[in-house]
């Protein structure tokens, strides 16, 4: 059951299950197993999960319901499909007239109800389930829709060895079945809902896993019978245009769904594994409205270095970070300031990901052999302004990007490394010569993306004496406090003295104490000095040390200090930070 912490607190002293003082311990337990306390009180046999549920149905004035004797019907059942289902600890198990039964485990969770009803046109009667009830109801999902699948492949079975010609078209048909439609629909329409940025499809050795990316973090799902798989991933490849017949081989593809309501191109990767195809579905929101370097999160100090030198006439500025650090974002959100009538704009990308009025947008392709570098030289001769390349891999990139930048042009792109300072030694590993790197580079953005806070249950938690040594070991504290004054943050003498937060959980953000992401950044400023360290091959430490001397913030503190400010956690930034 995962309803409100601060009523089952009260439950379990007034019935004297748990003593006062024992409480926040178990709290704390429950968390560091990942597990909601009432769960964590049913695992430890502090109390037996039917007495639990008597004394909450009490409370509540919500009648319970035992859902693993009840058959639900599938028409019943599907009123809510099962991605929200297993997301929200929800399942419809009857109706009467224009009234819905709904099961929950958190009866006071307004935001689903009301959800539902606006969804279904019911009204909604909640009751009270226990967890083990909701997850025996959840495996009714499949019992019809595993048989459905097996009557399928059992009238497409042939007794002769198939080519694979024929069993491309057979995988073709089962593809269009009707079950097989609904269900990659229903997987597509609720990553949509949820605002997932990937969905994952893996197969294992007994069923089928699916998860949805979700603020950065994966999420169960779905769990598909193992029979489906097959049909499953021949109708993805359906959609994306990709061989059917082809199990042994990585391909990419992509589709498109429109609607009136959301514009979402859908970036598809397969991968043979050892018990089936893997498939990541990458979800681009196409409608999306250009944000600004302020939305993003950028400082104020760090706004003026970046702008400062894209006003110039020419040199490159490089965004930096792991995969899914949000670098494609942010490059957008350049080209975005940049696309004005008077420039000409191109980009060669791989692939593209967004699209922009008014730029000229290249894809690599490697099967014509049209590379970053084939296509960069191409953008060359086309009398562009402003060029984006959407990754530098290689040192024919990597050069044909210094020499365009050297000869008039602002040059945009992305590079894998760690942090800002760790750009300049890779591109002299990939072979460019320093000289080059310290006349043409002006800018280096280092980001990570961090949850955002739920702004609707969000408390105040100070750092103790205990924790700030424990921070201390891996960050510089009296660091951070003398940023924060000169970035005019606050001015306090220990970091001790901070107001932090974190996100109690609620309704609205589905009890993770997070919605949302946003950036984390540093801005290295190529000046003078660190030019000099440039042609000296200095290493990443002495660069970043020197841009530090220079006002450099570096990510952690802009971390820090967002989540001062309420808009992160110092978890979310320990999470992305510590390498």
């Amino acid at each position: 059951m995962a309803f409100a912490s601060t009523d089952l607190k009260k439950i379990l002293v007034t019935n004297k299950i748990v003593e006062e003082k024992d409480l926040d311990k178990l709290e704390q337990d429950a968390k560091e197993k990942k597990q909601t306390l009432s769960g964590y009180l049913v695992t430890k046999k502090i109390i037996p999960e039917d007495k639990l549920t008597k004394l909450v149905s009490d409370f509540l004035k919500v009648p319970v319901v035992d859902l693993t004797a009840e058959k639900i019907p599938q028409d019943v059942l599907k009123i809510i499909p099962e991605p929200i289902a297993r997301r929200h600890q929800v399942i419809a198990f009857r109706k009467k007239n224009n009234e819905l039964d709904l099961a929950m485990t958190d009866p006071e969770d307004l935001q689903t109800r009301e959800f539902v009803k606006k969804k279904t046109g019911f009204v909604i009667k909640p009751f009270l389930a226990t967890d083990s009830g909701l997850e025996a109801a959840l495996t009714q999902y499949h019992s019809n829709l595993k048989a459905e699948f097996e009557k399928i492949l059992t009238s497409k079975k042939n007794d002769v060895k198939m080519d694979d010609k024929e069993e491309g078209s057979q995988l073709v048909k089962m593809a269009q079945e009707i079950p097989v439609v609904r269900v990659v629909d229903t997987l597509l329409e609720y990553a949509i809902f949820e605002g997932a940025s990937d969905i994952h499809i893996e197969p294992q050795e007994k069923e089928v896993t699916v998860r949805y990316r979700i603020d950065g973090i994966l999420h169960d799902v779905m769990t598909l019978p193992k029979v489906i798989q097959p049909a499953l991933v021949a109708r993805i490849k359906v959609l994306s245009n990709l061989k059917i017949d082809e199990h042994r081989l990585p391909q990419d593809g992509r589709f498109k769904i429109q609607t009136d309501q959301y514009n979402i191109s859908f970036r598809v990767s397969t991968i043979p594994i050892f018990d089936g195809e893997k498939v990541v579905l990458r979800l681009l929101d196409e409608g999306a409205k250009a944000v600004t370097f302020e939305e993003l999160g950028f400082a104020r100090s760090a706004l003026d270095i970046i702008k400062g030198n894209l006003s110039r006439s020419h040199g490159m500025t490089l965004i930096t970070g792991p995969t899914g650090s949000g670098k494609s974002t942010t490059l957008y959100t350049v080209l975005s300031m940049l696309n004005t009538k008077g420039v000409n704009i191109s980009t060669i990308e791989d692939p593209v990901e967004y699209r922009i009025f008014g730029v000229n947008q290249m894809q690599v392709n490697p099967k014509i052999s049209l590379s970053f570098a084939m296509g960069l030289r191409a953008l060359l001769r086309q009398d562009p302004n402003i060029i984006m390349i959407g990754e530098i891999r290689d040192k024919e990139t990597a050069e044909e990007a210094v020499h365009a930048a050297m000869t008039g042009h602002i040059v945009l792109s992305t590079l894998h490394t760690n942090n800002a300072a760790g750009a300049i030694p890779r591109l002299l590993d990939i072979g460019v010569e320093p000289y080059l790197i310290a006349s043409t580079l002006n800018t280096v953005v280092g980001q990570r993306l961090v949850r955002k806070i739920c702004q609707d249950c969000k408390e105040i938690k100070k750092i103790d004496d205990k924790t700030a040594e424990s921070l201390s070991r891996d960050f510089d504290l009296d660091s951070l406090v003398e940023v924060m004054k000169r970035e005019g943050v606050e001015k306090v003498k220990r970091v001790t003295d901070l107001d932090f937060y974190e996100g109690k959980g609620c309704e609205k953000c589905n009890h993770t104490g997070y919605k949302g992401r946003m950036g984390i950044y540093e801005v290295l400023n190529v000046s003078e000095p660190v030019q000099k360290l440039i042609v000296s091959q200095a290493t990443t430490n002495q660069i970043q040390s020197q841009a530090v001397q220079e006002s450099m913030v570096l990510m952690w503190q802009d971390g820090f200090i967002k989540a001062h400010q309420g808009l992160t956690t110092i978890n979310e930034v320990l999470r992305v930070t510590k390498e």
